[in-house]
């Protein structure tokens, strides 16, 4: 049976006929792995999502984590899935052998953890955000923080979180004002609030690791005054075992309309409640050097952002595939060419409407997903670079569309929910399905790690324009070098490499007229129409690449590729024709209304 999680056989495609992955292991960082050993641990990953995730998936939205005001109390079949994820070894995945991890390719890792994301996003957010926290540390920590935090969490006995907003900042972080103390000792005490943190409070672990932003008093004004601390639950003994309680504590519990599986915190930091080595406040400890917390925060928020957009896409794919299999097998009405209404009743997926619902969904999730995994090559080739111009050509695409890989997902593997619902008809709003709770738990996704306005900004104001549009032109380069791939070959890629050239060029063009009269509020004021115009470009541009791969292969399989292909380029790039005429004319409508109007 077909698992309706997601396509093997479509990861297959990405990872080896596209790819190249089985390549990577001519880098020695990859050099004790093989199909076979990449193959033997996506299997893995699909038996243990299978089997231990998804079963409480629906359990986990229905009995959502509760908190008595002194202990949270969550399903147990969250903490058997977990335990089974450890003792699996899949914390140290991609982390490097010296650390205890397999040292597999990012690209690898990637797959495997959209199984866990489609499986159940609830459950999968503890070792989503403990992965983060101990690649952050691994980069940025000392060694000796390194042993303390990294090793458990990659163990599974410890997981991590990390604490950036405030109820009276939100993403302005400039606005923060929780601070750490330096103590005699070298280690701090923090003393603060911290608001949506997810994976806060539990009882799952030994322990959990706040990773958390805070301003050392007497430090610059703004973000340049930000420093990062490890501020522990219990602080740890010099022989790994555990100590007293830190003084971070549960101040509540918030209920979001999805993701309700992991528990999402408000956290006092220095309250009082507990007075770890008899004094007041959060024992923390300095990550790196004071003031360049947010710096290396950005470490785990790149890559927590690059997770954000790849746990949209499995939503996506999921419900995509369960919409799929429920318009295979419910039968309703005729075809428009019959007249005998005694006829048999035909399966929706003979309706073009359905077609058209199914195919705009093939479209998105398909396209998604192989911008995730390429998002992810890049990763490897920065981590295995052979040369310096090889490092930075990686570094500076993967920097542009990082907010692409964010937010093309968050909104359209939305959508493609939305249309996996529309699918199911009355049945689909229904508790009884799974696709409502894919789509609750996938709308809070455009939130995560920065909404569109934030990501929009991000690529517009800073990605397009750094170093002399570097990661622009590398951009420009990469979907040229695609184009020609496709001229090439002739035929209607040809045709569909000629549409994409034309709409990349007129947005590189816009993209420099925007900022040519230098008003920079203008050109800035519809930024999120920027970033869904260019993910437009982008997802097309991945599309071109697939279909490069699948030309000339025969089979359902690639006839299908060809076919979501092809919808992209009739139905969703012309979309971008308007948006870019938009962005051109420096519309000012939306600066130009004055608040009082409303």
């Amino acid at each position: 049976m077909r698992s309706t999680l997601l396509s093997r056989r479509d990861l297959d495609f990405l990872l080896y006929e596209w790819l190249d992955v089985e390549g990577l292991t001519a880098r020695k960082r990859f050099a004790d792995h093989s199909r076979e050993t990449f193959d033997g641990v996506l299997d893995l990953c699909e038996q243990v999502a299978t089997k231990y995730f998804a079963p409480h998936n629906k359990l986990n939205d229905a009995n959502e984590p509760t908190f008595d005001g002194d202990r949270v109390t969550i399903i147990p079949e969250v903490a058997t899935a977990l335990d089974a994820f450890a003792k699996a070894d899949l914390l140290g995945m991609t982390f490097d052998n010296r650390f205890g991890g397999a040292q597999l390719p990012f690209t690898v890792g990637t797959a495997c953890f959209a199984w866990f994301q489609a499986a159940n996003v609830g459950t999968s957010g503890y070792p989503f955000l403990t992965l983060g926290n101990a690649n952050l540390l691994v980069e940025h920590g000392s060694e000796e923080l390194i042993d303390t935090y990294v090793r458990p969490m990659l163990d599974g006995r410890f997981f991590g979180t990390m604490c950036l907003s405030e109820t009276q900042a939100g993403s302005s972080l400039a606005d923060i004002v929780t601070r750490a103390e330096p103590r005699d000792d070298g280690t701090y005490r923090v003393f603060g609030n911290k608001m949506w943190i997810s994976g806060g409070d539990h009882e799952l672990t030994e322990n959990i690791v706040h990773l958390v932003l805070a301003k050392i008093p007497g430090g610059p004004a703004g973000t340049k005054g930000i420093s990062l601390f490890v501020v522990p639950r219990f602080l740890v003994n010099s022989d790994g075992s555990i100590g007293e309680r830190n003084d971070v504590v549960l101040a509540g519990l918030n209920h979001k309309m999805g993701f309700r599986g992991t528990t999402n915190t408000v956290l006092n930091f220095g309250e009082g409640r507990y007075t770890p080595g008899g004094a007041a406040g959060a024992v923390g400890h300095l990550v790196g050097e004071p003031h360049r917390g947010l710096a290396y925060m950005f470490h785990m928020m790149n890559e927590a952002r690059l997770g954000v957009g790849l746990c949209a896409t499995s939503l996506g794919y999921t419900g995509y595939l369960k919409s799929l299999e429920y318009a295979r097998s419910r039968e309703q009405g005729r075809s428009p060419l019959s007249k005998d209404p005694s006829a048999a009743q035909v399966p929706i997926i003979g309706h073009a409407d359905v077609k058209r619902m199914l195919l705009a969904q093939k479209s998105y999730v398909e396209g998604a997903l192989a911008l995730n995994l390429y998002c992810s090559r890049l990763v490897d080739l920065q981590h295995t670079a052979e040369s310096d111009d090889e490092r930075s050509g990686a570094t500076a695409l993967l920097d542009i569309l990082t907010p692409v890989a964010k937010s093309w997902p968050s909104q359209w593997c939305l959508e493609a929910n939305s249309l996996a619902i529309q699918v199911h008809g009355g049945y689909g709003y229904t508790r009884e399905y799974d696709v409502e709770q894919h789509y609750r738990d996938n709308r809070l996704n455009p939130i995560h790690e920065g909404t569109h306005g934030i990501q929009g900004m991000d690529l517009l104001g800073r990605k397009a324009v750094q170093n002399g549009g570097a990661s622009l032109l590398a951009f420009g380069g990469a979907l040229s070098g695609t184009v020609a791939a496709a001229t090439e070959r002739g035929g209607e890629l040809a045709e569909l490499g000629v549409a994409l050239q034309a709409t990349s060029q007129r947005l590189l063009a816009v993209t420099a007229e925007m900022f040519a009269g230098g008003d920079i509020e203008a050109a800035m004021a519809n930024s999120s129409i920027y970033l869904e115009a260019f993910g437009h470009v982008v997802v097309a541009w991945i599309w071109l690449e697939q279909l490069v791969a699948a030309d000339g292969k025969t089979g359902d399989f690639y006839d299908g590729k060809r076919q979501a292909g092809r919808y992209f380029y009739r139905y969703e790039l012309p979309k971008t024709a308007p948006q870019l005429d938009l962005l051109a004319s420096l519309d000012r409508t939306t600066l130009d209304m004055n608040d009082a109007w409303f």
